[in-house]
């Protein structure tokens, strides 16, 4: 499975404080009436270069979700993962549980190059790189806006 190009939901993948972020906008969700999803957590280096060469994704080796810090998100529509509708609301709770959104990567004063408003991930893009080389990994008390705040 490790190595497969399959799409793995397992929220069991992901980091702890990643699932449980993840686990709170589920819960939210549902709150406020909206029908979500898992649709992607862990992924393998075979399914990133897959998924690059198809175009639906800028990273041609390793994402964070590599590394079980990323998820995406979708809603359903009669038990079927949909893309259609505005995501904005996966952006506001990605905030509140201190995750960036791939709708503004964490920024929402700038429009971004890349929109991935299915996409959450516990790290910011300024922190990629580094984790990418296995020079960094979030601790505990990691907060990825604390990175937005120094980079500016």
């Amino acid at each position: 499975m490790f190595e497969s190009e399959q799409r793995v939901s397992d929220l069991s993948l992901l980091e702890p404080n990643t699932r449980q972020a993840v686990t709170r906008i589920l819960h939210d969700a549902l709150a406020m009436g909206l029908n979500v999803m898992v649709f992607e957590t862990f992924r393998s280096r075979a399914r990133q270069r897959a998924l690059f060469n198809m175009g639906r994704t800028q990273l041609p080796r390793v994402s964070t979700h590599c590394y079980g810090l990323a998820c995406d998100i979708v809603r359903v529509d009669n038990m079927r993962p949909c893309w259609q509708g505005d995501f904005s609301f996966l952006g506001q709770l990605a905030a509140k549980y201190q995750l960036i959104w791939g709708g503004d990567w964490g920024d929402p004063s700038r429009k971004p190059d890349f929109l991935d408003v299915y996409h959450i991930q516990r790290v910011s893009v300024m922190r990629q790189e580094a984790l990418f080389t296995g020079s960094w990994y979030p601790d505990d008390n990691y907060n990825p806006y604390d990175d937005m705040v120094q980079q500016y």
